[in-house]
């Protein structure tokens, strides 16, 4: 038993001193002993806390949570990696065995004590360092230790990353490895010595793809019989800083009010770094290299370097945005990982920084007066008032609101913002007279949209006094009252009075002279005396006419003065047309059926009228004077308008004129003789059949046609 210790505890040893050798080589950080054997000097034993040598250990991510085993109970780890006596030893022994452990990092170490005597054999829990460390690996024989391998490793492959080790290993027994990385996808990636249990690399490795493989060893014999295990064996990629630091966006665009105080954040910065996020690889620190303009101060702004939050540096009253070169400056941020130091990788982008504007400047009109000339009766703008205003265009910093605030009692004008410049354009909307008021004297204000800022008022420049002439204009004359409405009968005798113009020329200060013309009279129905403004008929009034609407008949005159150039007003005539009974009365349909049996012949007819009441209905509705009518048929009345017309004797099919006498009730009453057709028809089942009702009057005309061709024919 003491024999397989001793060649285990050799195998054991090379195996520690091969991957020392091994990983010295490699490129980058290693994690685990940097050193694997360490000798000290024995001198008649050693003192309680005195330090023999310094353990070399990192983890490359800070070395936390570190903890050691030593494999001889009197000595141990301190906090400064030094190996030193828990009390004064002088059984040490030749040989120590120092275990390290963290999350990160694995590894074992030798320490030759020269000069010392062989210490009684020791137990292979004892040599390996395992303790209370991993007290699950108590029970195993088979020991897989946490192994790493850095990413990005140069040829040439395999490379040995460590090796499994298990204290009943005979000659016939074998290494197995499994799991993804070695026999499952991505295969091959690993391999496992069957003999030695060497576990090597066959390629370069990519943490950012994959950053660990879960393993599983165990040892069979030749026969395939499962001896030990299995075991998990975890395989940490190690991180290598081979991913530079990249910006979300390659531009970034922010805005800061003017005048905000020092240290108000602008905007923040944000880049990723693939790497391990747990070291320094993937710890990035923000830097401004470069700001555009530099006026006026090349450090106006600062990036926290850990956070990424642009701030302002520039005092409050330098950063004035009517005074500054520009309203855009733009950074160039460098990330640069590794905590920012000069072996860090680096990543670029620009921050464009926009100065927004605030309302700290009132407007000011450009002149305290302005004056216009405007003519009597017209409307539209009649000035244009201009201001200036150092705040950004297009905001509501900027954008003028004007009001009159004085000399508008009527409310003639109105005031309207010009979009594009930002001038005020007064208007007239109401028209102003030469004879009534001269000149007139407005007060204008102007204000912004948005609020001035606290310290900031209106002065007297944002007020301006308007001056406004009102020039003479010739106009023309106005008739009084318009429209002139007055009533008349129709049918009026030619030449008949109808009414008198009134029309006066708004132009007091001047003597002019006045005639009248007809403009527009659609019937041609009246005249007008060009000096006296009397209106009379020239033809037939007539209410029926289709010139007249509702009762009414509408003629516009005209009203010339003898002004340079001559002014011309216009006047409107209402006529209100009263009726007289000069329309007869009709018999409405003038075509009705009835059936041939007496017993179900009844129609009903009904008086219209073209006047309106008095001479209108009533209508009274008779039969014609013609005898033997009154054997036939009956008239006899419904209502004031309609009547019931009955057959009193069946009848042929046939269509027959039936002669009727319709009277109004004007004063005098109008009568109209008239006829209606009248068809006799066929009727059954409630359906009338009048297709064979031919005329009586063709009927006996087609007999008598006959009779003429017979006796020609003789």
């Amino acid at each position: 038993m003491e024999m397989s210790i001793v060649i285990l505890i050799a195998f054991l040893l090379s195996q520690v001193v091969h991957i020392g050798t091994q990983e010295e080589g490699e490129k980058g950080c290693v994690p685990g002993f940097q050193v694997k054997e360490y000798q000290v000097e024995y001198n008649r034993g050693f003192q309680k806390d005195h330090p023999l040598t310094q353990m070399l250990f990192d983890d490359c991510v800070g070395n936390e949570g570190m903890a050691f085993e030593v494999s001889h109970p009197d000595f141990q780890v301190d906090e400064e990696m030094n190996l030193v006596a828990r009390r004064d030893v002088m059984d040490s022994g030749t040989v120590m065995f120092i275990h390290g452990v963290n999350e990160h990092a694995e590894d074992m170490a030798q320490v030759d004590i020269v000069g010392a005597l062989p210490r009684s054999p020791q137990t292979l829990r004892e040599i390996l360092g395992l303790g209370q460390i991993h007290p699950y690996r108590s029970k195993r024989a088979l020991f897989a230790p946490r192994m790493h391998v850095s990413e990005n490793m140069e040829p040439p492959f395999p490379k040995v990353i460590g090796t499994v080790m298990s204290s009943g290993m005979e000659d016939d027994h074998i290494f197995h490895m499994t799991g993804s990385g070695a026999d499952q996808d991505p295969k091959g990636v690993f391999t496992i010595n069957r003999l030695t249990g060497e576990v090597s690399v066959s390629q370069e490795l990519d943490r950012e793809a994959i950053n660990s493989y879960m393993l599983e060893v165990s040892v069979t014999d030749q026969n395939g019989k499962l001896v030990e295990g299995p075991v998990a064996l975890l395989v940490d990629v190690n991180d290598q800083n081979d991913n530079r630091p990249i910006f979300k966006e390659t531009r970034y665009a922010g805005e800061v009010l003017e005048g905000s105080p020092t240290g108000t954040v602008v905007m923040t910065m944000t880049a990723e770094d693939a790497d391990d996020p747990r070291l320094q690889n993937a710890v990035l620190r923000y830097n401004i290299v470069r700001q555009s303009p530099d006026k006026p101060s090349p450090n106006m702004f600062y990036i926290n370097p850990e956070s990424g939050n642009i701030v302002t540096v520039i005092s409050p009253t330098l950063l004035d945005r009517e005074t500054l070169p520009t309203t855009q400056y733009e950074l160039e941020i460098v990330a640069q990982d590794m905590k920012g130091r000069d072996v860090g990788l680096t990543g670029t982008s620009t921050a464009t920084i926009t100065i927004t504007d605030k309302n700290d400047h009132a407007p000011e009109f450009t002149h305290s007066l302005f004056q216009a000339n405007v003519d009597e009766g017209s409307t539209g703008v009649v000035v244009n008032l201009t201001v200036d205003d150092r705040d950004d265009p297009a905001t509501g910093a900027w954008r003028a609101i004007y009001s009159i605030i004085k000399g508008d009692p009527t409310q003639s004008f109105e005031i309207q913002t010009n979009p594009d410049n930002n001038e005020g354009m007064l208007s007239l909307i109401k028209p102003l007279d030469y004879e009534s008021l001269v000149f007139h004297t407005l007060l204008i204000k102007v204000e912004n949209e948005d609020p001035l800022v606290p310290d900031v008022g209106y002065g007297s420049s944002s007020t301006a006094t308007v001056h406004i002439t009102i020039l003479d204009v010739n106009e023309g004359p106005v008739f009084f009252p318009d429209p002139l409405q007055v009533t008349k009968m129709e049918n009026v005798p030619l030449g008949s009075f109808v009414a008198l113009l009134n029309a006066t020329d708004p132009d007091v200060l001047q003597s002019q002279s006045i005639r009248f013309a007809v403009l527009r009279d659609p019937a041609n129905w009246l005249s007008v005396n060009p000096v006296r403004g009397t209106v009379n008929t020239s033809a037939n009034l007539d209410r029926e006419s289709p010139y007249v609407q509702d009762n009414k008949y509408t003629a516009i005159f005209m009203a010339t003065d003898n002004g340079s150039p001559p002014a011309t007003g216009t006047g409107t005539l209402v006529i209100h047309l009263e009726d007289y009974n000069d329309n007869a009365p009709y018999v409405h349909p003038s075509v009705v059926r009835v059936c041939e049996d007496a017993r179900d012949s009844v129609v009903i007819v009904g008086g219209r009228d073209r006047d309106i009441h008095p001479n209108t209905g009533p209508f009274k509705i008779e039969l014609g004077k013609q005898p033997g009518l009154e054997n036939t048929w009956k008239v006899s009345r419904v209502n004031n308008t309609h009547a019931q017309i009955m057959l009193l004797q069946n009848m042929k099919r046939a269509n027959y004129q039936l002669p009727l006498v319709v009277t109004d009730s004007g004063l005098p009453p109008l009568s109209n003789s008239t006829e209606i057709k009248v068809q006799v028809c066929t009727c059954k089942k409630n359906r009338m059949d009048c297709s064979g009702a031919g005329s009586v009057r063709s009927n006996l005309m087609l007999l008598l046609g006959l009779v003429l061709l017979s006796l020609l024919c003789l």
